[in-house]
């Protein structure tokens, strides 16, 4: 990956889609967050009191249940003399699985930047603010999008793309006739372009300016015709804002077209988004087909086998691809591993030794991007794990289905039809951090 933040980001993102899932029976799970100045030993003394209380509650079950996550989250403090530079989370409580059966969940990590949110609950569900928080990216720059048919306003941040309003316009047209008709019909156009263009100026204070304050790091404004620079001089447009525009860029459409042209005429300045370095890793693998150089992979069988081979410079994986590891074993207890796409996940259910008909077990089954995420640095490779923002990005995971690759040499022509879904890779022990709740 670009940096260890994105990997972390990623493991966060899937953190928090696993917890938001999980449920308990009455008020058995606790949500505990710690920002770096608060002391450990007055959470202790908390949850002591918490004991205590928690100890009256009626339900004999609901009690019990309460009591072993405030213990199990007690012990998990005692692993932390101090509360580290960026504070503590601690997630505990029993969670109801699909099945119905009960698990005990502890999980407690120093996150990768300082946890800005006191607290502590018990619920029937894990409360995640302070996690999504950890998400949210300080860098965000506004686009608005104006030509004569309608505006467009924009927010980009991270990997995340966003159109915050957009509405649409008639503007009448120059007069083609002479006389005071033609003077009569210039004053009304020239009327409704003011109007038009106060409306975008106005609209634009409500979306970029919250509590007196600018939400953006910097303004892009964009458009066909000339409207951008009448809005950009306007006495009706913010100085605020006015101070934050970085950049006015010419476009040949409007609407989400325009904001997606926008964005990759304004790259210079948004070097550090994840969403267009995202585009340009995206734009540099269309390249590579279109130079014919025979340097990319795609598809899993195909990718599996560059990686053994240790062909791939660069992986790039959708996050939300859905695929898996899964590790068979037989009744010898010989062990293999099958990569399987969606629509092959019915192959796990009285899988079969496709060479001796030998009736196979599952020993472990993950999701394909998981393993990917942590043994990646096993195949000398760098990953990247791309949302679906950028339309290069949408076209990548539709047209060769979320996960290609880079490579380092042209490797000989590869049949994927007749590949092996089968192929072998030893067991890797990640240390992850997350790996005791999955």
């Amino acid at each position: 990956m670009s940096g260890v933040s994105d990997l972390q980001r990623w493991k966060l993102k899937r953190l928090i889609k696993t917890l938001e899932a999980a449920r308990g029976s009455g008020t058995s799970m606790i949500s505990l967050a710690i920002p770096p100045k608060q002391q450990i030993s007055q959470v202790v003394t908390m949850l002591t009191e918490e004991f205590g209380t928690a100890s009256n509650i009626k339900s004999r079950v609901n009690r019990q249940s309460v009591l072993s996550a405030i213990t199990s989250a007690q012990h998990r403090l005692k692993l932390y003399p101090r509360t580290p530079p960026n504070g503590l989370v601690v997630y505990c409580g029993t969670v109801l699985t699909d099945d119905g059966k009960e698990k005990l969940v502890n999980i407690d990590f120093e996150p990768f930047k300082p946890v800005s949110t006191k607290l502590y609950l018990c619920d029937s569900k894990f409360h995640l603010e302070p996690l999504a928080g950890l998400l949210e990216d300080s860098t965000k720059f506004g686009f608005i999008v104006i030509d004569g048919k309608g505006s467009l306003y924009g927010q980009l941040s991270g990997n995340t793309r966003e159109t915050l309003h957009q509405f649409s316009v008639e503007l009448p047209k120059k007069h083609g006739r002479g006389g005071q008709s033609s003077m009569r019909f210039g004053r009304i156009r020239l009327e409704k372009r003011q109007n038009y263009v106060r409306k975008v100026a106005e609209k634009a204070t409500q979306l970029f300016i919250t509590n007196n304050a600018i939400n953006v790091t910097g303004l892009i404004l964009a458009g066909s015709a000339e409207f951008k620079e009448e809005l950009e001089k306007s006495d009706i447009f913010d100085p605020r804002l006015r101070s934050k525009v970085i950049q006015l860029v010419d476009v040949a459409y409007g609407g989400e077209n325009g904001f997606s042209e926008a964005i990759s005429l304004s790259r210079k300045y948004l070097d550090n988004v994840k969403v267009v370095q995202e585009q340009e890793l995206v734009t540099k693998f269309f390249d590579e087909i279109a130079r014919n150089t025979g340097k990319i992979s795609y598809g899993i069988d195909d990718i599996i086998s560059a990686l053994e081979d240790g062909a791939v410079e660069t992986l790039i994986v959708w996050e939300n691809l859905v695929a898996w590891r899964v590790e068979f074993q037989d009744a010898e207890g010989t062990k293999t591993v099958r990569f399987l796409r969606s629509e092959q996940e019915h192959e796990c259910v009285n899988a079969v030794d496709k060479v001796t008909g030998a009736q196979l077990e599952i020993v472990s089954k993950e999701s394909l991007v998981d393993w990917l995420a942590e043994a990646y640095t096993n195949f000398g490779t760098n990953l990247e794990i791309i949302g679906d923002s950028a339309p290069e990005a949408t076209s990548f995971i539709n047209g060769f289905g979320g996960i290609g690759g880079l490579l380092r040499w042209k490797r000989e022509e590869f049949d994927i039809q007749e590949s092996d879904s089968e192929d072998y890779f030893e067991e890797n022990d990640p240390d992850d951090e997350y790996a005791e709740f999955f």
